[in-house]
């Protein structure tokens, strides 16, 4: 990226965002300058193939860092689309949206399925994260005002229920100090709770109606199916996908047996805990019921 910035630099004369805005620059210089902003955007988002470094980031970071890796600083990379690839280079944007598309339809496809074959919660919410993220991109990039209206509005979903989530593998982990999976189940019983906030956004990441996510969501597929119903029939299975994982992860930790072998006492949540996660909820039901919350904001800065 600093490679484009100071090639486009070279051929302007200035950095300047709104000079630029009225510059034209060449065709084939688009798709040179596209290439290295799109480099350290999609790494940032992240897209698929170059989503790797996610999943093993949130595992080594503590409960606050994995908080605001997911609310803040991957949001940086739709910002960066959304600000500079998608007004500065037009033409090519058009010229790489088989790219585009194909990425971020295998990243939902491909990071959805691999929730399941994980034994590490953390690890869990990060692959939906990387799913979420690739549909953002998809949105983004489908050229219509409901893609890019519905991409703002699940990044910001996405901000406040995937740090709720990995709030709540934070609260178990600094309890009982692991996070594998085979070790929870039952939790219902002696964590209410828990289990009750634990619901909420479980179902919120799932896309359930009601939530900020079922709201992006919707408009994102609306913008794919007016730009193309066959990405749009590719990236949906990730409606299904979520689902089967959200539940999946619910009922494992929830649900079940208690695992008393190796955890013997539970305790359910603190003052501190619940006012984090009232905190989280009030903006996500807002953000639930209505979308003049977001747009109205949006439109004034």
């Amino acid at each position: 990226m600093l490679f484009g910035v100071l090639y486009l630099h070279k051929i302007v004369g200035t950095t300047d965002y709104t000079v630029l805005l009225h510059t034209e620059i060449s065709y084939d210089e688009q798709l040179l300058l596209w290439g290295c902003f799109f480099l350290a955007f999609a790494v940032k988002t992240p897209l698929f193939p170059v989503h790797i470094w996610l999943p093993e980031a949130h595992v080594e970071a503590p409960t606050v860092g994995s908080m605001l890796l997911a609310s803040l600083l991957l949001k940086l990379g739709g910002y960066g689309f959304l600000r500079y690839s998608l007004t500065l280079f037009p033409l090519a944007n058009l010229y790489f949206h088989p790219l585009i598309a194909t990425c971020s339809v295998l990243g939902v496809i491909y990071a959805s399925l691999s929730t399941l074959r994980q034994i590490d919660m953390k690890r869990v919410i990060a692959y939906s994260s990387v799913a979420h993220m690739n549909l953002v991109v998809l949105g983004l990039f489908s050229g219509t005002p409901q893609g890019v209206w519905g991409a703002i509005y699940l990044m910001v979903a996405h901000g406040v229920v995937s740090a709720a989530l990995f709030f709540c593998v934070g609260i178990l982990y600094d309890r009982y100090h692991t996070r594998l999976l085979r070790y929870y189940g039952g939790l219902v019983t002696i964590m209410p709770l828990f289990a009750l906030f634990f619901l909420l956004f479980t179902l919120a990441n799932m896309g359930f109606p009601g939530t900020p996510n079922f709201l992006g969501e919707f408009l994102v597929f609306l913008g794919l199916y007016t730009q193309s119903p066959h990405i749009l029939l590719f990236a949906a299975s990730g409606i299904i996908l979520s689902a089967i994982y959200s539940t999946w992860l619910f009922t494992r930790i929830c649900y079940g047996t208690l695992k008393t072998t190796f955890i013997r006492h539970y305790y359910d949540l603190t003052r501190r805990d619940v006012v984090i996660f009232v905190t989280l909820t009030v903006p996500m039901i807002l953000l639930g019921l209505s979308t003049s919350f977001l747009t109205d904001f949006v439109l004034l800065i």
